[in-house]
């Protein structure tokens, strides 16, 4: 099958149509025109060229290089002689890409018109300019993937474009190879491989603007126009028409505003903080000048510290100097004095050695008297000890006698307490029998037993009991956290809603509230009350609903539709404000709700998973919203892309008359064509991630479930307390028996234990009788007294001779002693006379000793003066050398110079410590300060200082970047007024056309980022003009805003083609007829550049311009294989011809 454009103009390069004298004529003058504007615009050069704004050394915000006067009119590029501005369409050429096999057309320089049925490939024309020059798919809002692209069945497909050339050189043919199996999609420039940068540059020379909605309008992208920001608009509209600059001042205006804001914002901070700063310095002077007092006086101090102890050192030295001499003399006298009276002093040495000898003679002999007498005391010790032992014996002799008399009576008592015992143990008492009572308690232990094991079952069934009640209690409490937090999930969800809509989460908040004033209920918004349980659907789900069906509170019957509406968005009754809220009602009648595509069998069997519907949980009453406006239950998904053939699903679509569906991660959009055969077009878009579903949903089938089970826990723990009940009683009957049981348990008990006392009584009487028994026959053979009588005796006696042998020792030692003490007498009385002789020379010599002695005393004494005063000379030496080292050198500089003066010695030791306690009693006066606030003072003042250089240097930098804002703001402004003046007039002019008003405003800010155009438009008499939405107009009323504007902006725009695409839909015929006649007076003007308007379908009667350019797209299944067989134009070429002909002949 091949597809063919017809044109209803000639081919520019055939020339086999000839024109009219008019149009001959309007060319000419059209060139003519061209050629002026060349003449006035050509320094400009190409806009990829022009280097960024900057702000100059004069504070200017314009293009280095560029002259400051501001043109009157700006054409991108030059017009070549065929009519073409550089970078428009010459030709394009496509093979297998979407709709088409092969296709070739030639668009002419102005307006051309692209129409044909739906699903021919009229878009497909956009999405090839879009592509072939290397834009981005995103551009188009359809698939992201190049490989997309290519035309089912078809493996490879190129797009040709060829542009025109700058004026005096060649055309660009770009061609772009598609591939299904692979993304990449290679260039090739001229025949030669070029890459995707290169393409770039390329366009950007020649300014084509495709990713500007301004000059390029794609079909599925008008929406998008109405909803941009008004400040995207300014920058898209700045981009697209007026001086070139516009954009570079702008962007030179929102960096030098925002440098501007951040100095400012700097240097106010900066001045606070200097100030700050200024007043803290301020207190702290005070503290700085006690400070610098208080360290004048340290340095005074610390000076004075350093002379004292030198000061005393010299008065040392010299008094060390004086003391010296007289030392020496006192030493010498003293010499002389034991030299003249040696004889004398050598003799009392003598004797005083003598003396010595006598005294230890004495001594010796004083000991050794002293150890005979401590001998002679131990034997008298001895001899007590034995006296002692003597005693002892004659004591137990006496013992003897007595104990004889106490074994008789103890025999006699024994025999009689053991008479008395075996009279008992021959008479005992009558006791019960222990084998009875014993059998009488193991009956009650079995009895007992039987009560046991009941109890055990009980306390088993007690314990199941219990563990029962609490599962059951941990299951309710475990619900109740469950319930709890989906109730807190609701309230995420519900805060979440809040902050992307504030009017429609409080008109939740209020529903909520106010549900009784409703007749039946009204349901929230879809994002709150639908759930998706299985979360690989949630992205597919909410890509079924459109923008604002998410967000629409659904009511079941028109009273409760008309009162939400009256309390919420006609009046300010319910949330103290009028809300903007969606609202829907429809009444319910299945009957009128289109059916399925197909059934679910059928479905499946083409792999699809199921419907939309299917996979979502929500109110029963909400499902009629959900199928009749959203139609889920005819849209198809299958998350396998693999799984579902797409020619098939294409044709289950197709038959069904349209319907959506979804395959892996592809969104198709199936309608009909509503032309000739209403041949099925397939538009695909990719799916998004969801944004809103994909949060924590409130299930209520789960919370209903919750519920449930609360209720048959509560049910479980009722039961469980009823039994617990019925097993007390049980427990309290097993008590009773254990009771009676313990009461003749411990009666049988009592009876066998005083059995068994009596019985431990007879055997401990039995056992006490066997020891009276040995000890009475102990007594009886004791030994007899006569023989420790006569051991005794003979004791005493050998204690006797001991002790006489013992007195003879002691006497011995005793005359030993008495020779002993007579010689220690005579070495006494010989020290005696050693000591008179020494006092008798003593008293000889004394005078001359006393002299010696006053002598040496005089000698030690100033030999004791002299040593303190060396000492303490070479102490303070030692010191002033510490103290000498510990200072700096301003300190010995200024003792030298001092010293120099004569000032150190003009003052006493005592003196200079007299001024030093002073200073020091200053400085105690002096309140100490922190050295640290000193510092910091400091500190901040050179902080201060560089601030105020800081603030001084940035507020030059305020005045430089003002003076550049007002530079670049006085060339923008004016240019910018001037655009939006020029704009706004043909806008207001064409709304005025269709009986409807419409303005352009320019919104001024102080931050030039916030700079916006509002487009104001009114289409009915009783409304005022109102701010272009993508939500307040209807989509007729935005398409035609759209067109409108666009139109208007063509007269300024600079880019060389402009295109829009089916912008005409949704239109009511006056409004199309009045867009198309101003759209063909506009684009159909000397000066105006090339457009493409895509539409599927024209009015009749509408007017033609012999500039404008009709592309009729003529594609279907019963089209020729040959190449440009069945071409139109070929057709009416020849029908000329042929007409040509036969008049030649005729005549």
């Amino acid at each position: 099958m091949r597809e063919h454009i017809d044109a209803h103009e000639h081919d520019p390069r055939d020339g086999e149509m000839n024109e009219d004298a008019l149009t001959e004529q309007d060319d000419k003058s059209e060139d003519e025109d061209i050629q002026e504007e060349d003449e006035d615009g050509g320094e400009e050069g190409e806009p990829s060229r022009r280097k960024r704004a900057r702000i100059n050394a004069e504070g200017e915000s314009r293009p280095t290089g560029t002259s400051p006067k501001v043109e009157k009119r700006r054409q991108t590029l030059p017009r070549d002689e065929d009519g073409f501005v550089p970078g428009s369409i010459v030709r394009i050429q496509l093979q297998n890409f979407l709709t088409y096999d092969w296709v070739e057309f030639r668009p002419g320089p102005y307006l051309n018109m692209i129409f044909g049925p739906n699903g021919t490939g009229k878009s497909s024309i956009a999405c090839a300019i879009c592509l072939g020059l290397n834009f981005p798919p995103s551009v188009l809002a359809r698939a992201p993937d190049l490989s997309s692209y290519v035309k089912q069945d078809k493996e490879t497909g190129y797009i040709e474009i060829e542009l025109k050339g700058a004026k005096g050189k060649g055309n660009l043919v770009i061609r772009r190879t598609l591939q299904r199996s692979t993304k990449s999609a290679p260039f090739t420039l001229n025949g030669k491989s070029a890459s995707g940068k290169e393409i770039n540059t390329r366009m950007a020379e020649l300014n084509v603007q495709i990713s500007n909605l301004c000059t390029f309008l794609p079909q599925d992208r008008v929406a998008e126009f109405a909803r941009m920001t008004p400040q995207q608009l300014l920058r898209e509209t700045q981009r697209a028409a007026g001086n070139e600059n516009l954009t570079s001042w702008h962007d030179t205006l929102i960096s030098s505003g925002k440098e501007l804001k951040q100095v400012q914002e700097r240097v106010n901070a900066d001045r606070e903080q200097l100030k700050t700063m200024v007043e803290r310095n301020t207190n702290l002077e005070r503290d700085v000048r006690r400070y610098e007092e208080r360290r004048a006086l340290e340095k005074k101090i610390e000076l004075l510290e350093f002379i004292v102890p030198i000061k005393e050192y010299y008065e040392a030295r010299e008094k060390y100097r004086e003391i010296k001499p007289k030392q020496r003399e006192a030493i010498r006298n003293l010499q002389r004095l034991q030299m003249r009276h040696k004889p004398y002093l050598d003799m009392d040495k003598a004797l005083e050695q003598e003396l010595k000898e006598r005294e230890k003679q004495r001594e010796d002999r004083k000991q050794a008297a002293k150890r005979k007498f401590t001998q002679m005391s131990a034997k008298w010790e001895e001899n007590e000890k034995l006296e002692s032992q003597a005693e002892d014996i004659k004591n137990r002799l006496d013992n003897v006698k007595r104990g004889e008399k106490d074994r008789l009576a103890a025999i006699k008592r024994l025999e009689k307490l053991i008479a008395e015992g075996e009279q008992r143990l021959a008479n005992p008492p009558e006791l019960e029998s222990l084998e009875d009572l014993n059998r009488q308690l193991k009956e009650l232990a079995q009895q007992n037993n039987i009560n046991r094991q009941r109890q055990q079952e009980l306390q088993e069934q007690q314990r199941t009991n219990v563990e029962k009640g609490s599962r059951c209690k941990q299951e309710i409490e475990q619900i109740h956290r469950s319930m709890q937090q989906l109730d807190s999930q609701s309230h995420q969800k519900l805060e979440a809603l809040k902050r992307s809509d504030v009017d429609c989460g409080e008109v939740v908040e209020w529903l909520r509230k106010n549900r009784h004033r409703f007749r039946m209920e009204v349901f929230e918004p879809a994002v709150l009350c639908v759930t998706v349980p299985n979360r690989a659907y949630v992205d597919a789900v909410e890509s079924c609903f459109g923008g604002t069906q998410l967000r629409t509170f659904v009511a079941q019957c028109e009273e409760d539709y008309r009162l939400l509406n009256t309390l919420c968005v006609d009046t300010p009754e319910a949330i103290g404000r009028k809300a903007r809220i969606n609202t829907w009602f429809k009444a319910r009648d299945e009957s009128r709700l289109p059916p399925p595509p197909m059934s679910r069998e059928q479905l499946q069997a083409l792999g699809f998973d199921g419907y939309a519907i299917d996979f979502i949980e929500c109110p029963e009453g909400l499902r009629w919203f959900l199928c009749a406006d959203v139609r889920l239950h005819r849209t198809a998904i299958a998350l396998n892309h693999n799984g579902v053939d797409p020619n098939h699903a294409m044709d289950m679509a197709a038959k069904a008359g349209g319907a959506n569906y979804i395959i892996g991660r592809v969104v198709n959009r199936v309608t009909r064509s509503q032309y000739g055969k209403r041949l099925p077009q397939n538009t695909t878009r990719e799916l998004q991630a969801a944004k809103l579903l994909t949060a924590a949903t409130v299930d209520p089938q789960l919370k209903r479930n919750l519920q449930m089970r609360l209720d048959e826990a509560r049910e479980r723990l009722r039961l469980v307390e009823e039994e617990e009940k019925e097993l007390g009683n049980m427990d309290k009957e097993i008590h009773a028996s254990h009771k009676t049981f313990k009461e003749a348990h411990d009666s049988i008990t009592a009876r066998k234990q005083a059995v068994q006392n009596e019985e431990r009584k007879l055997q401990s009487l039995q056992l006490k009788l066997d020891e009276q028994r040995k000890k009475l026959e102990k007594l009886q053979n004791a030994k007899p007294v006569d023989v420790e009588r006569n051991q005794l005796k003979q004791q005493l006696l050998t204690l006797a001779h001991k002790r006489v042998a013992m007195v003879k020792e002691y006497v011995g030692l005793m005359r030993s002693a008495i020779k002993e003490q007579e010689k220690a007498t005579r070495a006494g009385l010989e020290y005696v006379q050693v000591c008179a002789n020494k006092s008798a020379l003593e008293a000889l010599c004394r005078e001359q000793k006393e002299e010696i002695q006053e002598v040496e005393a005089n000698a030690l004494r100033i030999h004791a003066q002299y040593k303190a005063i060396k000492d303490d000379s070479k102490r303070k030496l030692e010191a002033s050398k510490a103290k000498f080292d510990e200072v700096d050198d301003e300190v010995k500089e200024r003792f030298h110079q001092m010293e120099e003066a004569g000032e150190i010695n003009a003052k006493s030791a005592e003196e200079w410590e007299a001024e030093l306690d002073q200073r020091r009693e200053e400085l105690e006066m002096n309140m100490n300060t922190n050295g640290n606030v000193v510092e910091q003072y400091h500190k901040r003042k050179a902080e201060i200082e560089t601030l105020s250089a800081t603030i001084e240097e940035h507020e030059k930098r305020i005045l430089r970047i003002e003076q550049g804002i007002k530079t670049a703001r006085d060339n923008w402004q004016p240019e910018l007024e001037k655009l939006l003046n020029s704009i706004g007039q043909k806008f207001s002019a064409a709304f005025d056309r269709i009986g409807c008003a419409g303005e352009i405003r320019i919104r001024e800010d102080e931050d030039y980022e916030k700079w916006a155009i509002d487009i104001m438009v009114k289409f009915r008499d009783d409304e005022k003009l109102q701010l272009l939405t993508g939500e307040r107009q209807s989509g007729g009323e935005r398409s035609l805003t759209t067109i409108l504007y666009l139109m208007s902006l063509t007269e300024e725009a600079r880019a060389p083609f402009s295109l829009v695409d089916e912008i005409n839909q949704g239109m009511d015929q006056r409004a199309e007829r009045a867009v198309h006649n101003s759209l063909v007076e506009v684009t159909c003007r000397p000066d105006s550049g090339q457009y493409f308007l895509i539409t599927p379908k024209l009015l009749p009667d509408l007017n033609y311009h012999e500039r404008m350019k009709i592309l009729c797209v003529n594609n279907g299944e019963w089209l020729p294989e040959e190449k440009g067989l069945g071409n139109m134009m070929s057709l009416i070429n020849g029908y000329v011809r042929a007409r040509q002909n036969r008049g030649n002949a005729e005549s």
